[in-house]
Order: C-alpha cells, then structure tokens, then sequence
C-alpha cells in the first residue's frame, strides 16, 4: 500500500469500549453496539457543509445532462447499488441517471470477490464500459479510503476532466485522495476491529442517502414532502398516486382516478392539470419549461395569467 499503513488508518484502530465485548451478556452487547451506532448522526452532521457541496455540485451536473456514478468495494460497493437502485422507483429517474459500479461486479453484491478491490485498472474499464465522460460525475466510496479500486478510478475521472467526490471514515487517508469534494464522518473505530459494516456502513447509509434525495429534491421530484415522480407499478404506489393527487387538489377521489387516467398514470402531469387546469399536452409542455417542477410550473402558469 503506498498510500500509508493500513495499521495507522482510524477505521483499523481497536475500540477501547468493546475490548471484552465477548465477555458481555447478549443485551450488554447489543447496548453497546447501540451506543456506538449512536455517534454516527453526530459524525454525519459534521461534514453537512462537505455534504451540501456534494448536493450542489451533483445538481448541476444533471442539470447539464451529466449523471452520478457510486464506485465501491464490499460493503461501500453494496451502499452504492442499493441506492442508485432506489432512485428510478423513487423519483421516476432513468436507470442511467444514478448509477453503481462496486469492485467483481454483479457477483460481489452477494458474495465477496476476493483481490476483486485491489484492482484499479479494473475500475477504469468499469467506467470505460458504462460511457463515463467527462459530463458525469464520480463518487468514489472507500470506508477505509484506500482501497485501489476506487482509488483507481478516481485518478481516471479526474484525467477525464469529470467532477469527482470522495467519500471516507478514515480522516488520515482522505488527506491522501485529490476529489473536489471530500466527505469524511469520524464515526471512530468499530464495535468489531475493522468491521466497517457497522458504524461506517451506517454513515455511509446516510450520507448517500441525504445526497441522492436532496439532489432529487432540488431537481423537482418531490411538491413538499410527496413524492410527485414516482412510479406508479404497483397496487400500493397507485394508491399513493391516487391520495396525493386528492390531497393536493381537493379532487374527489372519482374525478381524481379520472384525472390519472387522462394523464397516462403521471402523476405529475395529473397535477398541473389539476392544480393549473390545462390538457395534458399543455402540461407537459410547462412542466418540460419548469424544470420538472410542479410548483415552478404552477407559478409560471400564474404569471402568464397575469399578462
């Protein structure tokens, strides 16, 4: 490793409270887990200016037509997919728009591959494969903030003139990684030595998720605290669709279901239809020039009322 000893890195150090944790009862374990788990907030909340770099930043790279790719080995690999996974049927996203790529692909999300993240070379030709370019950015996920293949494909986003972020519980490596946006939580070392699943897992959890769900927010797929862009292919997610479109217009139930229908199962397009009284092509043409947003939408809709 040339990047320091991995002895020295903070996510390698032994945790004094759990010494003799195999000395503890069942419920003496898990309390002390839980109090561990309970500096992870805390840890998170330190880097929220770092964090709203990253929002920002992943913001205007969409707006540009750029997308976000998560890299990641093991557990930080696994972070990534499952919540580049989450963004279609949450936010109604392309599948292309938030992408994961972890170090022995598609098998390493279920089983460990083995030397699979000492590779950096491979990391490139991950990249190669999906079309990164230069328009996209890379967040690189390294608990330990040293592993080769993330490492690996840092050094390649930046030779491609990409936007990079880093994302890291060891403070001593992330000093060592070049990303324009660095985001390190000192969550401390683990319950179990090492173990990064746990505590820097948790942050990781968060950190992602506060990322990709401000971004979505900040691009108008949410009117308040609704998700408005959802998918609608189930039973539960149609019926959600159907209570917020009555909830936000005042529709009965029938008129709304109608108003769905009309609009093709969008329910964003229900929604200035509704809220703006216009056909469905009209509002799709003024949600296309609000950026996405609803609210936008219906204000640039008051204003052309006005002239």
């Amino acid at each position: 490793m040339s990047r320091g000893s991995w002895a020295e890195l903070l996510t390698e150090q032994r945790n004094p409270a759990s010494a003799q944790i195999d000395e503890l009862s069942t419920q003496e374990i898990l309390a002390l887990i839980n109090r561990e788990d309970a500096k992870v907030a805390q840890a998170v909340e330190e880097e929220l200016p770092n964090i709203t770099q990253a929002v920002d930043l992943v913001v205007g790279i969409i707006r540009q037509g750029g997308r976000l790719f998560y890299l990641g080995a093991g557990t930080s690999g696994r972070m990534g997919i499952l919540d580049a996974a989450e963004c279609p049927p949450t936010f109604n996203t392309p599948p292309t728009l938030v992408q994961a790529l972890i170090a022995g692909g598609a098998n390493a999300v279920f089983q460990a591959v083995e030397g699979a993240e000492d590779r950096p070379d491979q990391a490139v030709l991950d990249l190669k494969e999906r079309g990164f370019s230069r328009e996209d950015a890379l967040l690189g996920i390294a608990a330990s903030g040293v592993t080769p293949y993330v490492l690996g494909g840092l050094d390649y986003a930046r030779a491609t003139g990409a936007a990079t972020l880093f994302f890291t519980c060891s403070p001593s490596a992330g000093e060592m990684v070049s990303a324009e946006v660095k985001i390190i939580p000192r969550v401390g070392p683990e319950v179990i030595t090492g173990s990064t699943r746990m505590k820097a897992g948790t942050a990781t959890k968060l950190v992602l998720n506060m990322i990709s769900t401000a971004t979505m927010i900040r691009l108008g797929k949410t009117y308040g605290n609704l998700m408005v862009d959802l998918q609608p292919k189930n039973a539960k997610l149609r019926d959600r669709s159907l209570r917020i479109l009555t909830a936000l217009t005042g529709f009965p139930e029938a008129k709304a279901s109608q108003l769905l229908a009309v609009a093709g199962g969008e329910l964003k397009i229900a929604l200035v239809m509704g809220l703006c009284g216009l056909p469905p092509d009209a509002s799709r043409l003024l949600l296309s020039q609000s950026g996405g947003s609803v609210k936008e939408a219906m204000q640039h809709n008051r204003q052309a009322g006005t002239r």
